[in-house]
């Protein structure tokens, strides 16, 4: 269980920069209009499923009944997380699209979930010959992992309900950014209807090099601390 929340904290870092940079300082999405909210929702709803997984399994396990329970969420995670590539490559044309470095670090988060999910569902499987409760965990994880995948549930649930607000038209949920006018966010929409590549370059992206190159140390370091295990 221990590799596995090693994984998490993983993919929570990937998340982060994930939100900090591309969603927020550089698409600025909570301030887009059109199909952005519908992203938005979707991000809304797989960060609720994360603040369960990244809340509960530093502390708890899910014994009897309760491991399908989270081995369904785990599935919904990856459905909502199909769908939001599906919809994200259409609803960002207007914005210039997803940036090289934002695919990249896409695919490595669902590498390492799947990595994570190798370690994680043979431990569901234990958990599921257990009477149905909420045991506390006994896996191996130093208490800096477990609260610092605690605060992440805490900063995932926060950008949820952020992303969730945005999207349906609470205006001070796009703090610190200014709104964009409507009639600015059609500016982007060619008279057709046809969504058409803003003008203004985009800034260079310099996390497509960086971000694989964290992710790869990352992992070695991982696979290293798993094999001295």
């Amino acid at each position: 269980m221990s590799p596995a929340l090693d994984l998490l904290a993983l993919l929570g870092v990937l998340g982060a920069i994930d939100t900090v940079y591309y969603h927020e300082c550089r698409g600025r999405l909570p301030v887009q209009h059109g199909g952005i909210d519908t992203e938005l929702k979707l991000h809304a709803g797989r960060d609720a499923v994360y603040v369960v997984v990244f809340g509960t399994l530093p502390w708890l396990e899910w014994h009897g009944a309760l491991a399908g329970v989270l081995g369904l969420l785990l599935m919904i995670e990856i459905a909502v997380t199909m769908t939001d590539f599906v919809v994200e490559d259409r609803v960002r044309i207007p914005l210039g699209g997803l940036g090289a470095g934002e695919r990249v670090l896409h695919a490595l988060m669902a590498i390492v979930y799947g990595a994570m999910l190798a370690f994680l569902v043979p431990t569901l499987a234990t958990w599921s010959e257990h009477p149905t409760t909420l045991a506390a965990s006994t896996a191996s994880a130093p208490t800096a992992l477990r609260i610092g995948l605690t605060v992440m549930a805490a900063g995932i649930a926060v950008s949820g309900l952020r992303d969730l607000l945005a999207a349906n038209g609470v205006a001070w949920a796009a703090f610190p950014w200014r709104p964009i006018r409507p009639d600015r966010a059609a500016a982007v929409v060619s008279a057709s209807g046809a969504p058409r590549q803003p003008t203004r370059s985009r800034p260079a992206d310099r996390t497509a090099i960086g971000v694989p190159t964290l992710a790869v140390v990352t992992l070695a370091y991982l696979s290293s601390r798993s094999r001295s295990r």
